[in-house]
């Protein structure tokens, strides 16, 4: 009998389990494909030609794109963290200007809504503290997010405490709050609790999932407490240490130019042809020689030919693939030639820089430039340049216009500085300079960003003048 109690449980427990799949993958399905519907409606209309505004379309078609990259990378996301594949960082952050920083990239969105929004520091913050700036700043981005998104009047108030290098963050709102039996329902994927104020509204599901995970990553914890129609407090609590002697990098405020010393070659091997023009823009930029190969074989004997200091290589590429090319290329030319994997599968993950792989390090597609050349930096290890930006009143004003008939330009021209695309953006500039000349301040204040590479910057002032 005790047998058979113990099949009928396990019999029970695989229900669940598959019915949680059953679930879960139809959530995936319907979210993914409400998005792909709508690119490929507004493809077909644009491919007819039945007079629709192009900057209108793709408009669209680049939200839904977005919508459909942001499922894929809170999948992966979750994936990665149940894989334990994810890398956690130990960076210096300034703490007060990521605070600052998140504050302002929400004030127009708040506004919009009638909505104030408010950052209170309770406690002195330390100039800099250790964590994860990346895994940080994705947490602060969520709960602002949803504060905002689910509160329709009021307030949202992010509010810092710091004491003995623990800080308490917490974000309040005066929302639609949340239900009793729902607070712990809404850390669970797909799952926006049994509120049909929350099912109406738009996203997958998955950042208060992800958020959680990643604060107990980072070694704290997110707890919320609510009053249906009043509002909810979503409280995050983590150690940031202060260091004891901060470790100089790149300034604040100051620009990477390039670097000092012997100029160095990068070997890039990647069959995809964008991916290889953007990385050779970055790297072109800083100064380094940059060799391209579209394959494994191609690549091999490139490195044969024109040695190189460091190699960027895809792993999935047809004939060869990357971890057969790494093990090669050490065997042919040792430890001196740093590689660095790049690969858009976080399942592909190995960490590397043991002395026995094949690689050095790891990086995941959609690359993220400054991790990117801080990896560099430190596998080859180099001093870089610094520029401060330079700001003149006749050159960089406070704020420039941006004139009407310049808006759809400006569209395409944003589009770009998202993917970081340069000699796409330098033609945009040139045509937006062409073609609306009074634009001739915005182009030039955009010109200096992207000479010092501050795609950061430049996104900023684009936004400012679109105000």
């Amino acid at each position: 009998m005790q047998a058979f109690a113990e099949l009928q449980r396990d019999k029970v427990a695989a229900e669940a389990a598959n019915e949680a799949k059953t679930r879960y993958l139809v959530a995936v399905s319907h979210e993914i494909r409400s998005p792909l519907n709508v690119i490929y409606g507004y493809a077909q209309l644009l491919e007819r030609d039945h007079g629709i505004s192009g900057a209108e379309a793709g408009t669209i078609i680049r939200r839904s794109a977005e919508h459909v990259t942001n499922l894929v990378e809170g999948l992966l996301e979750i994936s990665r963290i149940e894989s334990g594949v994810l890398t956690i960082r130990s960076d210096l952050v300034d703490i007060r200007g990521l605070l600052e920083h998140i504050v302002d990239m929400f004030r127009m969105q708040a506004a919009a809504k009638g909505l104030t929004l408010t950052l209170v520091l309770k406690d002195r913050l330390p100039d800099q503290v250790r964590t994860d700036e990346r895994r940080l700043r994705q947490i602060l981005i969520n709960l602002v997010s949803n504060a905002i998104k689910y509160t329709q009047a009021g307030q949202v108030s992010i509010t810092v405490g710091y004491r003995s290098q623990v800080a308490d963050i917490r974000v309040a709102d005066t929302g639609i709050g949340i239900a009793l039996d729902d607070l712990e329902r809404i850390f669970e994927p797909f799952d926006r609790g049994s509120s049909t104020e929350a099912q109406v509204q738009p996203g997958i599901g998955l950042g208060l999932a992800i958020t959680r995970v990643l604060a107990r990553v980072l070694g704290g914890d997110i707890t919320v407490t609510s009053t249906p129609g009043a509002g909810s407090e979503f409280r995050f609590r983590t150690m940031l240490s202060a260091p004891v002697v901060p470790t100089r990098s790149v300034n604040q405020g100051s620009r990477i130019t390039g670097y000092r010393g012997t100029r160095r070659t990068v070997l890039v091997i990647d069959d995809d042809p964008a991916q290889r023009a953007i990385l050779e823009s970055l790297l072109s930029a800083l100064g380094f020689i940059v060799r391209m190969a579209t394959n494994g074989a191609e690549g091999i004997a490139l490195a044969a030919s024109n040695p190189a200091d460091m190699v960027l290589l895809d792993i999935q590429m047809p004939g060869i693939n990357g971890w057969e090319v790494a093990a090669r290329l050490r065997k042919d030319h040792g430890a001196a030639l740093r590689i660095i994997m790049v690969s858009a599968d976080a399942h592909e993950f190995r960490a590397g820089g043991d002395g026995r792989s094949s690689h050095d390090a790891f990086v995941t597609k959609p690359v993220e430039h400054d991790t990117l050349v801080a990896l560099i930096g430190t596998q080859l290890d180099l001093y870089w340049n610094e520029a401060e930006p330079e700001v003149t009143e006749d050159c960089a004003p406070e704020h420039i216009a941006l004139p009407a008939e310049a808006a759809p330009l400006i569209e395409r021209l944003r589009a770009l500085v998202n993917i970081g695309h340069v000699r796409g953006i330098e033609s945009a500039l040139d045509d937006l300079q062409d073609r609306v000349p009074t634009a001739g301040p915005l182009v030039s204040s955009l010109r200096r960003h992207l000479d010092s590479f501050d795609l950061r910057s430049l996104l900023k002032t684009i936004d400012d003048a679109a105000e």
